[in-house]
């Protein structure tokens, strides 16, 4: 079965690629990966506020609380063996390149152009086949507006694209209040990719200590109609890749992401939590469901229920709510 797909204009073998986590951190396991059958790795990200040197800051925020969490002790090194400064960081990215043949892709955590633009220069010097800007912004300024927050993700998209050449892809959050028309700047301002969703980590408050804490889960399956839903609606309005991410877990995810017309899906959880044998087994699940319906390619699944291909369009947008409502069958316990 073929299962090939082009990714910002990258030849890749399947679609299951991995996102940035501290999965990429050990050279080993990036290449147990590939033999697991990952069509690429993206690295896990370099901070804004690492190339501020404000590391100390960053380890309290990140560690506070992972260990309470079984499957998230290991998603946060401790700050000492996480954090690189860009010789270390670019000198990683070369050794992977070097290491196996899957595309290797940067990834820039950050809110500001700042450093990000040398950076970018360094991580292509140093093989990169691409490059994700990881835009983790939260908006809590009232005086700060929609204009100003979309802006913000254009101008870092520029910046950057300006400085490089290899392709760059732009991980975004969901909250912005017209997502097709952010994604169309996006796509205007040259991106190559984009990548949905970010996915947002939400604190918690502590009532026995009084605190807000930090609070780590991983994602499930649960997660994914959220890209599932915006792919299909950009997919053929768009001109860049679609990645999707968050809540990719097993071959069924896969599929349904793809049928939405994304060109990537990207796991991470999923492998976090049963292994890398994971992506093995949802590569294969993939295969034998091609097979049975009798499909020549993953190509030939690919957007086929898009909003633009699908029968019933609405279903993406408001008659999908009406639906939903009226279709639910209410039994309250006695």
């Amino acid at each position: 079965m073929d299962l090939s797909t082009t990714y910002m204009g990258l030849q890749l073998k399947n679609p299951v690629v991995l996102s940035a986590s501290p999965l990429s951190k050990e050279l080993d396991t990036i290449m147990k990966l590939e033999d697991a059958g990952a069509a690429g790795v993206v690295l896990y990200s370099v901070f804004e506020e690492q190339i501020e040197a404000d590391a100390d800051a960053l380890d309290h925020y990140l560690t506070r609380g992972a260990e309470s969490y079984q499957e998230a002790i290991s998603y946060f090194p401790q700050i000492g063996e996480y954090r690189r400064g860009p010789d270390e960081y670019v000198a990683h990215v070369a050794k992977a390149k070097e290491a196996v043949d899957i595309p290797i892709i940067g990834s820039l955590n950050g809110v500001a152009t700042g450093g990000w633009v040398d950076y970018a220069k360094k991580i292509q010097e140093a093989g990169a086949d691409a490059l994700e800007l990881n835009v983790y912004f939260v908006a809590t300024d009232p005086n700060l507006s929609s204009a100003v927050v979309e802006d913000l993700h254009v101008d870092i998209l520029k910046a950057v694209k300006a400085a490089v050449t290899i392709p760059v892809a732009v991980k975004i959050g969901p909250f912005f209040s017209s997502m097709s028309n952010m994604a169309k700047k996006l796509d205007d301002a040259g991106a190559d990719a984009l990548v949905l969703f970010n996915r947002f980590y939400q604190p918690d408050i502590d009532l026995a200590n009084l605190e807000v804490k930090p609070d780590l889960k991983l994602s499930t399956s649960d997660e994914l109609r959220l890209p599932l839903r915006w792919i299909a609606i950009l997919a053929g309005n768009v001109q860049c890749s679609l990645a999707a991410t968050t809540g990719v877990h097993t071959a069924e995810d896969v599929l349904k992401l793809t049928m939405a017309g994304a060109d990537v899906t990207m796991m991470c959880s999923a492998v976090l939590h049963h292994g890398i044998a994971r992506v093995t087994e949802v590569i294969d699940g993939v295969t034998k469901f091609l097979e049975a319906k009798d499909y020549a390619s993953l190509a030939q699944a690919r957007g086929s229920l898009s909003q633009q291909s699908c029968a019933e369009p609405a279903a993406f947008e408001r008659a999908n709510y009406m639906k939903a409502l009226n279709s639910y069958s209410l039994s309250i316990p006695a």
